[in-house]
């Protein structure tokens, strides 16, 4: 299971904010990506995951081509900034809406979900008073809810307190062990440190790997 980026280029309003990037990921790992606010971290996952066109380069997922083969990866969970989902609804509701749409999962899986991120299937409270550290745990929920092959989180742990951290961490730890190809964005040193195999640092639209194979290089 392989995603792989070949030279892959984007310009936005005259600005290159993606620059012959060249990636090779593969399952049951997790890839750290840091860099500074406008660096072209969330810009990259969305080239990556299809929700977004690259003007040169290709990407591949296991032989198809993006955006050739299939307009977005098939198997896909993802968070990006300024998550929303519907202010009138439960979690529950959101999920169920959402999993309704491919129709892969069902009540049980959406419980599941839920109860791994420590939220209450049964919580009558509407998404719109839920706390910023709810919000952020029902969008980690949705993101792993049908055991994607490739699960991409931009800042997963923002908002949380220090119980949400230790879930949060724990479920993409185990999602690894699942098998999933995992993408984490992060400021938060103590997630890339704890939890990556591979480090890359974006900075203006250009890549490097900073950690790989155990060491600091």
């Amino acid at each position: 299971m392989k995603l792989i980026a070949e030279n892959i280029s984007k310009t936005i309003r005259g600005k290159k904010i993606l620059s012959e990037i060249s990636l090779e990921l593969e399952g049951g790992k997790i890839y750290g990506f840091t860099g500074p606010n406008g660096s072209g971290k969330t810009m990259l996952f969305r080239a990556l995951s299809g929700l977004m066109s690259v003007d040169s380069g290709i990407i591949r997922w296991n032989g198809g081509v993006l955006r050739r083969d299939f307009s977005v990866l098939p198997s896909l969970g993802i968070i990006l900034e300024n998550v929303s989902l519907y202010p009138n609804l439960t979690g529950f509701q959101n999920l169920k809406y959402l999993a309704d749409i491919k129709g892969k999962i069902h009540n049980k899986e959406i419980r599941e979900a839920l109860k791994r991120v420590g939220l209450d299937p049964d919580d009558r409270r509407t998404y719109r008073k839920y706390s910023l550290g709810m919000k952020q745990r029902l969008a980690i929920a949705q993101a792993v809810m049908e055991k994607p092959d490739v699960i991409m989180l931009d800042e997963p742990t923002n908002g949380l307190d220090d119980e949400g951290v230790e879930i949060v961490r724990r479920l993409i730890l185990e999602e690894k062990e699942r098998g999933a190809l995992i993408l984490l964005a992060s400021h938060n040193s103590s997630d890339i440190s704890l939890l990556t195999d591979i480090v890359y640092r974006i900075n203006n639209g250009t890549l490097r790997e900073v950690k790989g194979k155990g060491e600091i290089r």
